[in-house]
């Protein structure tokens, strides 16, 4: 097939005499391989590149001038969370603006059960973006067992097996976990490796959250990498990094590990986002035996005199660990319940309803929270010389572990809009950590090659027409924790699957996305 398909390129090509529907000119080509630029141009027909190089003959019905500008392959983010916001912004200008042209999704255990019926509503409502999805452990756990705290039995185990295994014939691209998350925390390793061994059958990749980011990472690591080994699959750990002050610096002993997995043969990758502050829910804060069987118990532990001091001193242990005396680094992000305590700390949120400035207070105050629905959270905890050692690691992508943002919607995290950017403008043009070709690389065809995507993360004749242009000397991230809402600059244009999106640094509408389908 496709041989046939570049015959009739060729033949194509000879009947239109060299036409293209757009033609690049004069680019500063970085291919994705890591290899340097070179000076070209490139031709793309079909939703196809059809030839690189020196065109000086053809034509096209759109004609761009690259003069000063990268021309890439569009960036691959392996680690997102759209589910549930897709209809908000069908365009997703959020992950666009950030030169973002595939996104996969369902990860940290979290996706729709579904697969077929998730994409074929995509299809139906046309994204500007590609989609990729997991199937998630959690929802997957949820749909068998709800959030109950307590081993499967064999039968319940065959009924998640039977999930995971028509998620990936339905074309997801692996099995991921949020072992942090309800119900995913209550899940022993043997269960974890058993539905890891069914989305092996069908070649998918393991991604995990692991269970553990802080004081017992490299238990949770080796965890991950187990699993890997017994199910015979690759293995990505999300979003790698050390959380608590108690343990910055702790990336020389955790890249390591990585580095260790992939000399026995195991396929081990990470990716990463580069910031100090990760993001998740409220729920986090507590221990995980107060968040089981469903939120009428949760409700009951929360209001329970006993439950609540043994959940204050759980949270002051923290506190301790961390040599903290108020939750100051526990910023809300959306509490619909009273946007007025998005933005702030908890500290700061505890201090604005009038309660004593202590972090027993701070702790009632995140238990009501819970009560009143919950919250999206913003958590600093990270240290840049960790998030600098890890970046350098080659075999780590960049991912936003973002959605798609509407502006002015609650206080999100900033990576949301600025991932990619960031990298680009402050860790390749300002602090050269790394190359700008190894940058591209690891948003690139290190993606696309973990993730099996044909035809997807090169500039190369016959795949797909997703290309990014942008200015190297302007590119940057625009979005602060303070004003998140605020898209990327230096992304002159985008292509997705051949159609132009982005022109002249503008969104023109255009919605060309498709759904990856594995296989």
């Amino acid at each position: 097939m496709k041989k046939l398909y570049f015959i009739l390129l060729f033949i194509t090509t000879i009947v239109k005499g060299q036409q293209a529907d757009i033609l690049i000119k004069n680019g500063k080509i970085v291919d994705g391989t890591g290899n340097s630029w070179l000076y070209g141009d490139i031709a793309v027909t079909d939703g196809k590149i059809m030839a690189i190089g020196h065109l000086e003959n053809w034509k096209a019905t759109k004609t761009i001038d690259a003069t000063g500008l990268i021309v890439a392959p569009g960036f691959i983010d392996v680690h997102t969370h759209i589910e549930n916001q897709e209809k908000k912004d069908p365009e997703a200008k959020s992950f666009i603006y950030d030169g973002v042209t595939t996104v996969i999704t369902g990860n940290c255990g979290d996706s729709h059960t579904n697969i077929k019926k998730y994409f074929s509503f995509l299809d139906s409502l046309k994204t500007s973006i590609n989609v990729g999805s997991f199937i998630g452990h959690n929802d997957v756990r949820k749909a068998v067992m709800g959030t109950s705290n307590r081993t499967p039995t064999e039968a319940e185990m065959q009924q998640m097996e039977g999930i995971v295994e028509q998620a990936m014939k339905d074309g997801a691209v692996g099995f991921s976990t949020g072992l942090i998350y309800i119900p995913g925390t209550y899940s022993k390793t043997p269960e974890v490796v058993r539905l890891a061994k069914a989305a092996a059958k069908y070649h998918g990749v393991y991604a995990s959250h692991i269970r553990n980011e802080a004081d017992s990472v490299v238990a949770a690591i080796n965890e991950a990498l187990n699993i890997g080994r017994e199910a015979h699959m690759p293995v990505e750990v999300s979003h790698f990094k050390l959380v608590g002050e108690q343990n910055w610096g702790r990336s020389k002993e955790t890249l390591p590990l990585i580095i260790k997995a992939r000399e026995e043969g195991i396929d081990a990758t990470i990716d990463q986002y580069p910031y100090t502050a990760s993001s998740t829910t409220i729920t986090t804060m507590l221990p995980s035996w107060a968040l089981a069987d469903g939120q009428d118990s949760i409700k009951a532990r929360l209001q329970n005199e006993n439950s609540r001091k043994r959940i204050i001193a759980f949270g002051i242990k923290t506190l301790k660990k961390r040599s903290l005396e108020h939750f100051s680094y526990a910023v809300v992000a959306n509490y619909k319940a009273d946007t007025s305590y998005n933005g702030k700390s908890i500290e700061e949120v505890n201090q604005m309803i009038g309660h004593p400035h202590t972090a027993e207070e701070e702790m009632k105050t995140v238990m009501d929270i819970v009560i009143n629905g919950g919250s999206s959270m913003v958590f600093h905890g990270m240290c840049e010389e960790d998030v600098q050692n890890i970046m350098k690691y080659p075999f780590n992508m960049f991912a936003s572990d973002g959605g798609i943002r509407v502006i002015g919607e609650s206080v999100p995290h900033p990576r949301s809009y600025g991932t990619n950017a960031r990298v680009l403008g402050k860790y390749v043009r300002e602090l050269k950590i790394i190359p700008l070709e190894e940058a591209i690389r690891r948003m690139t065809s290190l993606p696309a090659q973990k993730f099996q995507l044909k035809n997807m993360g090169l500039l190369r004749e016959g795949y797909n027409a997703d290309i990014v242009l942008f200015d190297e000397k302007t590119v940057s991230d625009i979005a602060t924790y303070d004003k998140p809402h605020q898209y990327s600059v230096g992304f002159k244009y985008v292509i997705i699957n051949g159609k132009l999106t982005v022109e002249d640094g503008k969104h023109n509408g255009t919605r060309s996305g498709r759904t990856i389908r594995k296989g």
